[in-house]
């Protein structure tokens, strides 16, 4: 069950993430915003950003979930 419970945390982090990055002006970095390689880096920024907040969430609900079997 945890496992199905870590998938859809992933997969929402990584749309809030990919949601968060649209907000973001691409245009004023790259050369080419609208190149094939401008939107790989928008999934691949999104991807980690959402790795990053979703391992967060599933350590610490790991965390709080073991810290009641403590007492």
């Amino acid at each position: 069950m945890m496992n199905m419970v870590d998938i859809v945390v992933y997969i929402l982090c990584i749309g809030l993430a990919w949601w968060a990055l649209q907000a973001f002006r691409f245009d004023v970095l790259l050369k080419r915003p609208k190149a094939a390689q401008a939107i790989m880096l928008q999934i691949l920024l999104s991807i980690g950003l959402g790795h990053l907040v979703a391992s967060f969430f599933i350590q610490y609900l790991g965390l709080s979930m073991g810290f009641g079997k403590m007492f």
